[in-house]
């Protein structure tokens, strides 16, 4: 656990190796992560990190992925972390997204995984889902999912650190919207993960590991 912008942020450290900082998605926490970090302890160390309002982290009434990422800012640089490694998942990748447009120099490469940049990226049926949700329970995770985030996709070509974006075939975001984020993001990669939905090739990652592994040990 560390304090850091107000919050104490519970992170799980494993592994021997340059720093791999995992962000997991919205209402998950770090455990999402725990078999692919099973594979990857032995190449890395890892910071698998529990987001505010998430996991073991504290509860607060802000939700905003901005906010999120002024908390992973400022853990790399509490843990005074040089040139990490991110995979970012749903949530997670938008907070890494959010960190390379902001600070070029904190990142060295990144995966995004099952990433959006506005609600308007879900599909129909999925957008209907979390609406629906939201009005049944009130949920704050699911109203920030409405509502956010807004990045514009001409923003991407600032990006020039190596990225490994990684969809769905399934995904609850729109297909074309993987191919738009990888045509504007310059040193960038696609994979789309067949017969598999949003997140599921992360807990059955047989498929996701070497394409992890070939894309972080590649110079």
């Amino acid at each position: 656990m560390l304090c850091v912008n107000g919050v104490n942020l519970y992170y799980l450290k494993t592994g021997t190796g340059e720093p791999l900082i995992l962000l997991h998605g919205n209402g998950g926490d770090h455990r999402v992560f725990l078999p692919l970090i099973a594979k990857l302890t032995s190449h890395y160390t890892i910071y698998a990190v529990d987001s505010r309002n998430h996991g073991r982290s504290d509860k607060t009434d802000v939700y905003d992925y901005n906010v999120m990422a002024d908390d992973v800012e400022a853990l790399i640089d509490k843990l005074s972390l040089k040139s990490v490694n991110i995979i970012g998942f749903s949530d997670g990748a938008i907070i890494a997204l959010l960190l390379a447009l902001r600070n070029k120099g904190m990142i060295k490469k990144m995966a995004l995984l099952g990433v959006n940049l506005k609600p308007s990226d879900f599909t129909q049926q999925s957008y209907q889902y979390v609406q629906q949700h939201y009005e049944q329970t009130n949920d704050p995770l699911f109203k920030m999912m409405l509502e956010q985030p807004n990045i514009e996709l001409s923003s991407l070509t600032k990006i020039t650190i190596p990225t490994l974006i990684i969809g769905a075939e399934n995904d609850i975001y729109n297909p074309a919207m993987f191919v738009e984020i990888a045509d504007n993001i310059p040193n960038s990669q696609l994979k789309i993960m067949t017969n598999h939905d949003h997140g599921s090739y992360i807990i059955n990652n047989d498929m996701l590991y070497p394409d992890l592994v070939k894309f972080f040990e590649t110079d």
